[in-house]
């Protein structure tokens, strides 16, 4: 097991034998890393922290850390990496703010640069964080789904399998699975690169666009629109999409571009 003299272990720790230690690492507390893990120079992880195997964990990265939550008084706490996931230089990580809560990421996601996942976040497999952004407590992203740099997601916002958020995006409530949303127009129509890459059927991405016209750009109440929905589409990822618009959410639900552009016409009017 390859420790640099210069790193620090806790004596708590549990390290798989071919774990690589790099120079300046900080391990502190019950810490349990997989088979065939680098933690690179002057990374820190602490606290009640999984990390996976194959995982690599970059230079100033911190895992496990206090959650940056007021209601937070020592408890403890989980903070889950899956397998062959990979956390660049100086993004962070932190454990859950309830006691016995975590934050987890699952297998193969990406966070890179100074990304930010905050306390009880959840993220499914693949899931990608791009520079520079930030996930508020208690977000969730779907399998797949992209976060472009320099984006925002506000507490509990949810988003789904296989979307896509472009670059400087400010996302405040929930975006539905396999559909694209940028700043300014909100949510602009299906992930159709993503939904390639992911082998999705021609079937199931034109029942998909039929529903996000249905749904988004109707002019209809996303519930009235719902109730026109049944029995209509067949492929799993239109009733994915679906079952997610009809599930309960604390933030309600992005719009299109014609919400989008009300929102901007409403903060210029109160500013």
């Amino acid at each position: 097991m390859p420790i640099h003299p210069t790193a620090v272990v806790d004596r708590h720790a549990e390290l798989a034998a071919d774990v690589d230690i790099g120079p300046h690492v900080c391990i502190e507390g019950p810490v349990r890393i997989g088979a065939g893990t680098r933690i690179y120079a002057s990374a820190y992880v602490s606290g009640w922290t999984t990390i996976g195997a194959n995982c690599q964990i970059h230079p100033g990265a911190v895992v496990g850390h206090l959650p940056q939550d007021f209601h937070y008084h020592g408890d403890k706490s989980y903070c889950r990496i899956g397998d062959g996931t990979v956390i660049r230089e100086f993004a962070s990580v932190h454990r859950g703010t309830q006691p016995e809560s975590a934050t987890v990421l699952g297998r193969d996601c990406l966070l890179l640069g100074y990304a930010h996942v905050g306390h009880n976040c959840i993220l499914d497999d693949g899931a990608k964080v791009y520079n520079n952004s930030l996930l508020s407590g208690h977000v969730e992203i779907g399998a797949g789904a992209i976060v472009s740099g320099l984006t925002a997601v506000h507490q509990f916002v949810r988003i789904g399998e296989l979307v896509m958020v472009g670059g400087a995006s400010r996302v405040t409530q929930d975006i539905p699975p396999y559909l694209s949303f940028a700043p300014g127009m909100g949510l602009y129509g299906v992930n159709i690169t993503g939904l390639r890459r992911a082998e999705v059927s021609g079937e199931a991405m034109r029942e998909l666009d039929e529903l996000y016209r249905l749904l988004f750009r109707s002019g209809l109440p996303l519930g009235k629109a719902l109730e026109q929905v049944v029995g209509r589409y067949r492929s799993t990822e239109a009733q994915r999409l679906i079952a997610f618009c009809r599930s309960p959410s604390k933030r309600g639900f992005a719009g299109g571009p014609d919400r989008e552009r009300s929102k901007q016409s409403r903060s210029h009017a109160e500013a």
